[in-house]
């Protein structure tokens, strides 16, 4: 795929530079800001650095390909730190993370051959519209449900203290008694092994494509397994570190991380992701899903301006006014800087409002305490 030999047959990339971003202060101090706040959103809800991470690489350069084999190179040390940080919490179910990792690193084995098929096919160009119309297509059909799914228990009186409820799907899935029947402690779930086995196939297939599985993993081990949103986000964690550890391997061996935007991405994102387990302590869990479908439809629309130019690039549509190009970047890349801000935002107000919440039902408590002698 990536080879010096100026005589190795068509398909294969032969200049490095082109694949490789020059790293200017401009670049570097974008990344950092870009791992701190995707290191705060993968803290917070599992999967959000990833899906902010790719789009925010492309959008400074990168090709869609080494985007997403560097973003997954730097997802799975960050992704260790979250799962021991969440697990000491009480938030990771180990034996789900276990059972889905198996089945995702099938799908992270079928995710990097796509990707590989395309970008010897079409070159970078391919590469970068295959990723950005997957994006949209998912970012648009989970998050809009997420969306959904928030507002209903925003408003509702269901659920539990934490403001859980158990969708009808998952509840009807886990009346079906097809052996091995499994028992997810953590997440309070007694289902089906067959059950699980499409959620992890897919996100392992979503990860290898996008550097994104946790818009399938969360989404489904919430709305088809059963378990909470603060569950899902913090047992995703543990998935995306044994799916990163494989998967950065396979695209290491291919020549397509640059370990420059990984390191990068990984010392700023090790503070973020801290912050965010820490915020999901004091939240509800629908906050947690408001937070994860505002950035995925602000996100969905910083690809989707992008994609009449990617087509134009692979010769499946006629070339674009310049002028029309140049608007189309600018929604991109404000779009997606409303998506970085507006989440920090979100996040680090609901984190202030719980502490404050809890250092005052502490005072109370121990204003009680005096009282009472």
């Amino acid at each position: 795929m990536v080879n010096l030999d100026k005589h190795a047959g068509e398909g294969v990339v032969k200049d490095v530079s082109r694949m490789f971003l020059d790293m200017t202060p401009k670049n570097l101090l974008a990344l950092i800001a870009v791992g701190l706040i995707g290191g705060l959103l993968s803290g917070f809800i599992g999967s959000g650095g990833a899906f902010v991470l790719t789009p925010a690489m492309m959008s400074l350069g990168v090709p869609g390909a080494v985007a997403v084999a560097s973003n997954m190179c730097h997802k799975f040390p960050k992704a260790m730190v979250g799962t021991y940080k969440r697990w000491k919490y009480g938030q990771v179910d180990l034996k789900l993370a276990f059972t889905m990792a198996v089945t995702a690193i099938i799908g992270v084995q079928i995710g990097i051959k796509v990707q590989k098929a395309i970008l010897h096919a079409w070159g970078n160009a391919g590469s970068n519209l295959y990723v950005s119309a997957v994006f949209v297509v998912v970012l648009v059909v989970v998050g809009g449900y997420v969306a959904y799914d928030a507002m209903k228990l925003a408003k509702g009186k269901d659920g539990d203290e934490s403001g859980h409820q158990t969708s009808k799907l998952a509840l009807r899935l886990q009346k079906i008694n097809l052996p091995p029947m499994m028992h997810f402690k953590v997440a309070k779930v007694r289902i089906s092994a067959w059950i699980t086995i499409p959620v992890g196939l897919c996100t392992g297939l979503l990860a290898a494509t996008i550097a994104v599985g946790g818009f399938v993993g969360v989404p489904g081990m919430i709305y088809v397994i059963g378990a909470s949103a603060m569950v899902a986000s913090a047992t995703e964690l543990g998935i995306a570190f044994v799916m990163g550890a494989w998967g950065s391997l396979q695209w290491g061996l291919s020549g397509l991380i640059d370990i420059r935007l990984s390191l990068l991405l990984l010392s700023a994102s090790l503070i973020g992701v801290q912050l965010g387990a820490l915020g999901t302590t004091y939240v509800k869990d629908y906050i947690i899903k408001i937070v994860m479908a505002s950035v995925m439809l602000i996100v969905a629309v910083s690809r989707g301006v992008l994609v009449p130019g990617y087509l134009a690039d692979v010769g499946m549509r006629a070339p674009l006014d310049p002028a029309m190009a140049r608007f189309l970047e600018q929604v991109s890349f404000w779009s997606l800087l409303a998506a970085l801000l507006s989440s920090g935002l979100i996040i680090t107000a609901a984190m202030i409002s719980g502490m404050s919440k809890a250092k005052k039902d502490e005072l109370e408590l121990a204003r009680q305490e005096v009282h009472n002698g």
